[in-house]
């Protein structure tokens, strides 16, 4: 049923251009904004890829649930009493009413407001109100139960659904980007968390555009620039030369790409700069000694002093930065998106680190941060132009580090080219 709905022809823009005597790669901006692009790509892109549901910390205790929506599609993602992780459609069987109201909670069992029907949270219908006036044989194949989503599975406590049954493995779709997934969950010998509630805001523009902005480190002098100057005057003699590469970008496979460079700023897992705080100095340092005692010093250099910014296609970002950022953008319309970010933490950090990283968090990401505000007025100034492109044809430039492909450096745009080639391939049918 998820996949019936699916067109096989697409409209005849064509949508990246490639010219490589000029060492150009372009994008049509009828990408972020044509109507009938955003409901082919519903279909192409996100009926046929793996998209993040929720950390396994969130649902802590069998018979928890949390409510979201994915692509559209309302969704409850619970764990049963047998501690096994669920995903279904959050829409009644028999009239289509939504069946769990909240945003979180606890329950053994769901009862839908309209007629009463209820199942139990492995999605099998458990009370059929009125059930004399059904046929004695219904719902003999589960017909009425939960609709579960075809694929759900978890790679280091995060847990991915897919709309389509016949999708490669979690495991090969993530790919070479478990390598990084892998320098995050690695920080601590305990389990990650989230910490806190979710950061929710809107953006009035195409889901893409945050996509390439979650990976761009390009933008962040100039769009940014408040910040550096507080990381100069807070950190006097720390911050690079921002004009020399430190880092590079890399193009992953199915979409994803990660620029990874050593940032301006302190991290609590564990390169203490001044910014952080006398407070938790020790601990950051003893930290850091612990993690290459562990791991050894060539990889213990990359979990605690490099940071990356990691975007799992088509539409989650893990930064890896000030602090452990989860965020996942969700399309509503071409010109507009919801945006969700939580942030992970070991759950043996002290009350001083873990204040420590929710400070760092909050400075940057947060809604009043050094970022997300410039960043959202960014992107929203974008789509004004995008929305000219019905009535004249316009290009956004995706050209910079092509001289240096497969050896680009952190302001390049190596992996957003990459984030194209398969959005571009599903939008076309060229990928399977």
């Amino acid at each position: 049923m998820f996949n019936e709905s699916r067109t096989d022809t697409m409209p005849a823009t064509e949508y990246v251009q490639i010219d490589p005597a000029r060492g150009s790669f372009r994008v049509n901006r009828k990408a972020y904004a044509d109507p009938q692009t955003f409901d082919a790509e519903l279909e192409r892109v996100f009926d046929r890829c793996w998209l993040y549901v929720g950390h396994e910390s969130e649902l802590a205790k069998p018979n928890s649930y949390l409510t979201r929506t994915i692509a559209r599609r309302p969704l409850i993602f619970s764990r049963g009493a047998d501690g096994a992780y669920r995903c279904f459609l959050n829409i009644c069987p028999h009239r289509g009413a939504q069946i769990a109201r909240e945003r979180s909670g606890t329950a053994k069992s769901f009862t839908c407001i309209y007629h009463g029907w209820s199942w139990n949270n492995k999605g099998e219908m458990i009370h059929l109100q009125g059930a004399d006036g059904f046929c004695e044989k219904f719902n003999s194949c589960g017909e009425v139960d939960l609709v579960s989503v075809p694929r759900i599975d978890s790679y280091r406590g995060l847990y991915f659904i897919s709309f389509d049954p016949a999708i490669m493995s979690l495991s090969d779709y993530l790919a070479d980007a478990k390598e990084y997934i892998d320098v995050i969950m690695d920080q601590s010998v305990a389990d990650m968390e989230v910490v806190g509630g979710t950061q929710e805001y809107s953006i009035r523009c195409n889901w893409k555009g945050l996509a390439e902005n979650s990976i761009d480190i390009y933008h962040g002098p100039g769009t940014h620039p408040s910040y550096i100057d507080y990381l100069v005057n807070a950190s006097p003699g720390v911050t690079p030369d921002l004009s020399t590469a430190q880092g590079y970008v890399r193009k992953l496979s199915n979409g994803h790409g990660v620029a990874q460079y050593y940032g301006p700023w302190g991290r609590p897992v564990a390169d203490w700069k001044p910014p952080l705080g006398e407070a938790v100095r020790e601990q950051v340092e003893a930290k850091a000694q612990e993690v290459e005692a562990r791991l050894g010093a060539e990889r213990a250099e990359r979990v605690t002093r490099q940071s990356f910014n990691l975007l799992i296609f088509p539409n989650l970002a893990l930064l890896n930065i000030h602090a452990i950022a989860i965020r996942s953008f969700q399309p509503v319309r071409p010109g507009y998106m919801d945006a969700f970010m939580w942030m992970l933490s070991p759950k043996d950090d002290s009350e001083e680190m873990r204040s420590a990283r929710l400070n760092n968090f909050l400075e940057f990401l947060g809604p009043g941060g050094f970022a997300t505000p410039d960043d959202i007025e960014a992107l929203e100034t974008c789509q004004v132009s995008y929305e000219l492109s019905s009535r004249q044809e316009l290009w956004n430039e995706v050209s910079k580090g092509i001289p240096r492909e497969d050896n680009e450096d952190w302001m390049d745009e190596g992996h957003m080219r990459g984030f194209w080639a398969q959005w571009n391939r599903l939008m076309s049918g060229e990928a399977a």
